[in-house]
């Protein structure tokens, strides 16, 4: 069991596990909504996983509602579990068990989280010999340069945001050259990096063209 943000996190093997990094960005990403002059927040949590991140936000804003992502039957039956764990009304979310966009095309967020699979192909060396026994491969690897899926996730997210709508996403530090350049392609033209508590450049903050 995982403490996360007013949350009880259960992680069974087979789910990604939280990192402190996470937390770190997801609060801070959490009290700058709380500012945000709006009854209702309609927010995505894509790659949920055990489903921490949107959990966090219902359980921390009161006019959320979160639809939850995941490729994997496993992180899905998870979400269902934590989500009862938190009692969370069944009236603020849904959960989708989906590849990225598929099972919800038509869908538009005020906010979309992502903590996507970014480890490098490059640098699979570093990563510890738990989290490769414990931790399905998919939530966290991502292929060359780490960006195999975040480059499609990108491609389809700015047709799932409403106006004024903003994507904040998990990086890999080593990342932020290359995902320059993928927003430029992508047509994002306004983003900022920001460093998690060790002072590493961690997450991002992308708006709506």
């Amino acid at each position: 069991m995982h403490s996360f943000l007013n949350c009880k996190i259960k992680v069974k093997k087979g789910v990604f596990i939280p990192r402190p990094e996470t937390k770190f960005w997801v609060k801070k990403a959490i009290n700058e909504l709380k500012k945000i002059k709006r009854k209702a927040f309609k927010i995505l949590d894509i790659f949920a996983g055990s489903g921490l991140i949107g959990i966090a936000i219902l359980k921390n804003i009161k006019g959320a509602k979160v639809d939850f992502v995941d490729v994997s039957k496993r992180a899905i039956k998870q979400i269902k579990e934590n989500l009862k764990l938190n009692k969370i009304k069944k009236n603020r979310y849904k959960i989708y068990h989906s590849n990225l966009f598929s099972k919800i095309k038509n869908k538009k967020y005020h906010f979309i989280f992502a903590n996507p699979p970014y480890v490098a192909k490059e640098r699979l060396f570093e990563v510890q010999q738990s989290v490769k026994e414990l931790e399905p491969k998919i939530s966290w690897y991502g292929g060359k340069k780490g960006l195999k899926v975040i480059k499609k996730f990108l491609k389809q997210a700015k047709k799932h945001l409403k106006e004024k709508g903003a994507i904040f996403m998990e990086i890999d530090p080593l990342q932020k050259e290359d995902l320059i350049k993928i927003f430029e392609k992508e047509g994002y033209k306004k983003f900022k990096f920001y460093k998690d508590q060790f002072g590493k450049v961690r997450w991002v903050k992308i708006l709506k063209i």
